[in-house]
This record gives C-alpha cells, structure tokens and sequence, in this order.
C-alpha cells in the first residue's frame, strides 16, 4: 500500500509552456544544491536554457549534479558536459548507448525519469524531458508535469542521493561525493496528501503497479487515464477490464501518431479485446501523446514518467506521484476531457483491416520476445503461479550489485 503523506502543495502543469517556466525560475532561485534526473536532455532552444541556468546558478556557489541516461541522452557529453563542468557543476551519465541488438537486462534498463529538487525545498516530477516540445516533428506534445512542496520532499530527495551515490560508483567517480544536507522540506506547505512511487531497484516490488491496479480495483465510477505507450500485461488487462464489465467508466488516451512504430502496432493488438470488454480507447491525434497520468474517481490521481509497459514497469528507474484531491483529481480529469474533446478521435472494435491485424500480432510477439529476453516473462510467469518474483532469491541467478547501476 503506497504511503500517503499529508501537508503538501502540488501544481499540475500542462506540457512544456507551463512546466518550463516553472523549472526555470526554481533554478534561477536555487541557493544551496540543484539536483535533476531526465532520460533525454536535447541540444534545442529548451536544452540550452536549461544548461544556461544549471551553470549561473554553479558559478554562483550552488550544488549542480545532473544525471542523464546514456542512451536518451546520448550526445549530452558533446553538447552540454563541458558547460557544466567549466562552471564546477557535477554530471554523470547512467550506462552507455545501447545497440539495437543488446537485449539482456542489463542494458535495456534505463534511466526514464524526470525528476528534479531545488534546495530541499520543491521537486519536479513528470513525463517532460528537457527538450522543445512545441517543435517536434511530429507536433506539439500533450504531456503533464506537477511542482511539489511539502514532507514528500524527504523520500524524493533521499531517492536522488541513492541514484547519484550508485551510478558515481558505477561509473568509477567516488569522488563525486553526496554531502548530506539538511532537509528543510519537512515543513507542511499545504493540504495534499500526496505519495512518492518511485521504480527504484529490480529487487523492489514496484509501488508504481501496485499503486496503479489498486486505484482501478477500488474504482467505483470512472478510471480515465492517458498513457503514451500503452502495452499492459494480464494483471492491468484483467483489472480494466474487471472494472469496466461492473459498471466503471474506463477511458483510455493513447497515441494516434507514434515515433515508434514497432510499440504503436504491437499495443493495438490488444485493443479490440479491450473494446468488446466496454474500455473505451480514445487515440490523440492533434499532436504527440506523452503522458503517464490517470484519475480514478475524481479523488486519485496520478502523474510521473512510467507508462504501462514492461519496459517501464519491470527495467526502467521511474518515478510517479500519487495524489489523494478531489480539486486536483478535477483538474487533470477536465484537462484530460479537453484533450479528448479538442484533439482524439475514439476507435470502434474491427475497424482494422486483416493487413493491419497482422501487422499487429506480428509487433505484439516481437515486443514480447523482446521482454521475455529480458527476463520480463520468468516475472510475469511467476506472477501467474503466484510466487512472488522479488525476492533476492528468485532473480539471484545471473545477477549482482551491478545490474542496479
């Protein structure tokens, strides 16, 4: 059962025109230590504003460490390392680039969140990359973002100095050291109660699942939820599906235009079951789907950075944050409706052609083949049998300390 801690302000924020303002000006407000955590960091009019105000606030005397995976951020070293360094800010890159090919746990796990604390005092917790995201190629992104005060403070930083400590020894630089400092962030700061669900080690069960089916198990009107790669395995097909065939609206938002086809095709291989099932699946086509945020009953919500995938929600470091608001809970409900509304357009049962089915199945089996080599189906055969899959001694076998990091 996830931790629901009281006495936090959290502000949702709608894709990059309200979330990177916000970001900016916390930086430019930083005092003591800035730390932040993100998969892709591009080299665009966002990145480079966002690397002007880490390196300020470093050549003023604050603590900068940045994270970057090895893979979404693969040219950050060229682009943005030595910014940062002449300045006498701190980063580090969480595994290398990964081939195609290379399909062994270790490798496809990934650092996926987007994740940022400014002095101990507010946090950053979402889907949004630092990156322009008015500007892609394939549209305007619909995604969300909140900005946290509060005790939730505590448990987000203590996860960022266990992330930074494990991947400088990894990456052979003890001497990038984490100083302990004092949490100021336990001061109430408003009426949320709100709890942190990170996806921090193979070895933990994954409170972002959990947290996820007992929400839609407990749901009693509605679960409406937008994921931009949506591909459950049985235990979220069966409780969607349980929820919608006693009554609960189910609404899905998944992406109409993908910049992975291979997950596009795949997902849609599950969604006539789905349908017939009385889910409704809604496919945003205005722009880019990004998010991972879903409201059950107008009172929980959510919002982080892992999708319902067993990419996300078995290998890659993720992070989510659950709210318990009937306010907040409305106000990503309504701009979800509006999403919807404005931008989607709903899919009917067997309105694929036979081509597109096979097309589908076909993904479908190269994705779980995939997953499976990754050790995701000794997982998911076990949750079936009804063992529970993490424990140190059931993935002992061919694993150590560093398949963390």
């Amino acid at each position: 059962m996830a931790e629901f801690i009281a006495g936090n302000r959290v502000t949702l924020l709608h894709s990059g025109a309200e979330f990177f303002p916000a970001l900016i000006s916390a930086l430019n407000g930083a005092r003591r230590d800035i730390q932040l955590e993100t998969y892709i960091f591009a080299d665009d009019r966002i990145g480079q504003t966002v690397i002007e105000a880490l390196a300020r606030a470093a050549k003023r005397g604050v603590i900068v460490r940045v994270i970057v995976d090895g893979f979404g951020a693969r040219h950050f070293s060229h682009s943005f390392g030595r910014t940062l360094a002449a300045a006498g800010a701190h980063y580090l890159i969480y595994r290398e680039e990964v081939a195609f090919f290379q399909v062994s746990r270790y490798r496809l796990r990934r650092l996926h969140r987007k994740l940022a604390a400014i002095d101990g005092k507010v946090a950053f917790i979402g889907g949004i990359n630092i990156m322009d995201d008015a500007e892609s190629d394939i549209g305007q992104y619909a995604d969300y973002a909140v900005r946290v005060e509060g005790p939730v403070l505590r448990p987000i930083l203590e996860t960022l100095r266990r992330t930074w400590s494990g991947v400088a020894r990894a990456s052979f630089k003890p001497h990038f050291r984490y100083p302990e400092i004092p949490l100021s962030s336990t001061k109430e700061a408003g009426q949320h109660r709100v709890a942190f669900l990170p996806h921090v080690s193979f070895y933990r069960r994954n409170s972002i699942a959990k947290s996820y089916l007992e929400a839609i198990g407990d749901a009693r009107k509605t679960v409406l939820m937008a994921i931009a790669y949506f591909f459950p395995g049985w235990r979220f097909r069966r409780a969607l599906t349980a929820a919608a065939r006693r009554g609960v609206c189910v609404t899905v938002l998944v992406q109409g235009r993908s910049d992975h086809w291979l997950f596009h095709y795949a997902s849609r291989a599950l969604y006539d079951d789905f349908m017939r099932s009385g889910v409704r699946i809604f496919a945003y086509r205005k722009g880019f789907l990004h998010a991972k945020v879903a409201v059950v009953d107008q009172s929980w919500a959510t919002v982080g950075s892992s999708n319902i995938d067993p990419f996300s929600l078995f290998l890659a470091k993720e992070s989510n944050l659950a709210i318990l608001d009937t306010d907040f809970a409305a106000q990503l409900s309504a701009s979800l409706m509006r999403e919807i509304e404005e931008g989607a357009v709903e899919l009917k049962p067997g309105n694929q052609s036979w081509f597109t089915r096979i097309l589908c199945w076909l993904c479908y089996g190269i994705v779980r083949f995939v997953a499976d080599m990754a050790g995701y189906g000794h997982w998911h055969r076990m949750r079936q049998s009804g063992q529970e899959p993490f424990t140190r001694e059931s993935v002992a076998e061919g694993q150590n300390n560093r398949n963390e990091y």
